[in-house]
């Protein structure tokens, strides 16, 4: 059209030299050009996209393992051939090392460790963090590939597709692979961690698994799903920054050395069914001897640790995460109706539990 409007407005050269006037051009035009333009070769308008996902997976597999052993306190009895249970894990060192959800190793016995090239290991050492649901074990074997962790979760996005790689139903299904995507992020869902969330199908066996971006990097390890009727494709995940806080404390120490309040605390009715709110926890029991040398008691609220508000007990796990026993903090509380700062040294153990339990919709019970 606009090639149009200058030719009946009484343009008078050559139509080359119009459409060059309409792109911008200048100097001469070359064979095959017009107005500097180069024409589009078929092939490639209409050679496809490269699907990246099928090149991520064979990179990522030989990373991921299944797992497999006895089931104790199931039906058949120890002595029955096929009472198994099994689940899938990551390895992490070349030398053995591989990560996995703590209720895939919890009652298991005479596991073993199968490759993605089918050569299976014993297990022969087991360290397990069950707050995070996360367990290093370690096989004897070298020369095996580690998977590339995130360094942060901070750049995930909702809507970002993702891979989970593991063994779903049956152990004859390792290295089965699914695509979704991030469905959400920062979740609490009983769990003492936040979690993140996808869609993509998740099934019992795929504990311990990897969920992969599209850079080839593991962004968590799949460790549970919503499982019922008119639930679908609500799995979630460890975030890789949780899971490397555990396993560099598992490796170093064989446990979780976790800083504690030495408090019980209580979680406000908004939180516990999912409130936007900022209200503060209130503490129900005074536990150890150092939070009673702060001064806190049964009845105070708790705002704040060093200038960081907290509503609830999975806010401050998370918070915790840069912190070990020992250190000093600064909470800020609420006694007797009075404002109040305390100075708090960090114990060792659990660092909370939850006076009241939250309860579970009978409709949507999480599925390990």
């Amino acid at each position: 059209m606009l090639l149009c409007g200058l030719l009946l407005s009484g343009f008078t050269g050559s139509p080359l030299s119009a459409l060059s006037a309409v792109y911008g051009g200048a100097g001469s035009v070359t064979a095959g050009e017009v107005g500097g333009v180069k024409p589009v070769n078929k092939e490639q308008m209409a050679k496809p996209a490269v699907d990246p996902v099928p090149q991520i997976i064979r990179a990522v597999s030989p990373s991921v393992v299944g797992i497999i052993g006895k089931a104790s306190g199931e039906p058949g009895g120890p002595d029955d051939r096929y009472n198994l249970t099994h689940g899938s894990g990551i390895i992490v060192k070349a030398d053995g090392w591989i990560i996995t959800n703590a209720h895939v190793m919890t009652g298991l016995q005479n596991a073993v460790v199968v490759t993605s090239d089918g050569t299976s290991y014993n297990i022969t050492d087991t360290y397990m963090d069950e707050l995070s649901d996360l367990a290093l074990i370690k096989i004897k074997a070298k020369s095996l590939k580690p998977a590339k962790f995130a360094t942060s979760s901070a750049g995930i996005q909702v809507g970002e597709k993702v891979i989970a790689i593991g063994t779903p139903i049956s152990f004859s299904l390792r290295n089965s692979a699914t695509v979704g995507v991030i469905s959400g992020l920062n979740r609490s869902v009983d769990a003492a961690y936040r979690l993140i969330q996808s869609d993509t199908a998740i099934n019992p066996g795929n504990s311990g698994g990897p969920l992969v971006s599209m850079k080839g990097e593991i962004l968590g390890v799949n460790s549970l799903k919503y499982a019922a009727v008119g639930v679908e494709n609500m799995g979630f995940s460890i975030p890789a920054d949780t899971v490397q806080y555990i396993m560099n404390q598992l490796l170093k120490y064989g446990e979780v050395r976790r800083p504690s309040l030495g408090v019980e605390l209580e979680e406000s009715w908004p939180v516990i069914v999912g409130l936007p709110t900022q209200e503060p926890l209130t503490v129900t029991k005074v536990v150890t001897t150092e939070a009673r040398k702060a001064g806190i008691a049964e009845g105070d609220v708790l705002y704040a640790i060093d200038g960081h508000r907290v509503t609830s007990l999975v806010d401050i796990n998370e918070w915790f995460k840069q912190y070990k026993p020992g250190a000093v903090v600064k909470l800020l509380m609420q006694s007797d109706g009075d404002i109040v700062a305390r100075s708090l040294v960090l114990g060792q153990g659990d660092p909370l539990v939850n006076a009241e339990e939250a309860e579970v919709d009978d409709d949507a019970q999480a599925e390990e």
